[in-house]
């Protein structure tokens, strides 16, 4: 997982030493929402794990809102390279 973080970070970082912008944030959070949700697919019945990953949603929900707000072509230009909109 830290690799595949390292990977995230380094194709979504808006400059040299990001880690902790939205653009990354967004990017961390839908990989680990798609790795819970092929947990799922095999534990169906892991209540306290769905809890956290409605959590997550939401809070990957409210970064995408932040930058809807701030800067309209980052958020869509973020939501095609992640496939999170059809």
């Amino acid at each position: 997982m830290k690799e595949r973080k390292k990977e995230l970070i380094d194709q979504y970082k808006v400059h040299g030493k990001d880690t902790g912008s939205a653009e990354v944030q967004i990017a961390i959070l839908s990989e680990r929402i798609s790795l819970l949700a092929d947990h799922f697919k095999s534990h169906k019945k892991d209540f306290h794990s769905r809890r956290g990953l409605l959590s997550l949603v939401g809070r990957r929900r409210r970064l995408l809102n932040y930058l809807k707000k701030k800067d309209i072509k980052k958020y869509e230009e973020i939501i095609n390279k992640l496939h999170l909109r059809k």
